[in-house]
């Protein structure tokens, strides 16, 4: 199987505390690419999750943030359901210059290390 472009940066995001079921890919029109995925509201991890990611993607520096969004979307939740089953969150990019390699790199440098190591998640 050919790796896409994404390949890397999405097993790097499966390895996440309460990151659950299928992680989706692909670009927008302009060319910005987009990672999706869910996180499991009732692993103990889940906000700690959100949390770091929100941290890294957002707002790691005031002065010189990534070209980069991380945010929560879903269906009208009156014809679907609640977050557990249809709130994902995706992580995109702004700058076409920033590639998903990148955002993995950003995210393994500064995520818990090694991402998939509960004793590296530091829990209240």
């Amino acid at each position: 199987m050919r790796n896409t472009p994404h390949s890397e940066l999405i097993a790097f995001i499966k390895r996440i505390p309460s990151v659950k079921g299928n992680v989706s890919s692909g670009y927008y029109d302009e060319g910005f690419w987009w990672i999706k995925f869910a996180i499991d509201i009732d692993d103990p991890y889940a906000w700690h999750t959100v949390q770091e990611l929100a941290c890294v993607v957002n707002y790691l520096s005031i002065e010189d943030r990534l070209p980069t969004r991380f945010y929560p979307v879903s269906p009208a939740p009156y014809l679907n359901g609640g977050p557990k089953n249809f709130l994902s969150w995706i992580i995109e990019n702004t700058d076409q210059e920033f590639t998903p390699d990148n955002m993995k790199e950003w995210l393994e440098g500064r995520l818990p290390n090694p991402v998939d190591d509960l004793t590296q998640w530091e829990i209240d």
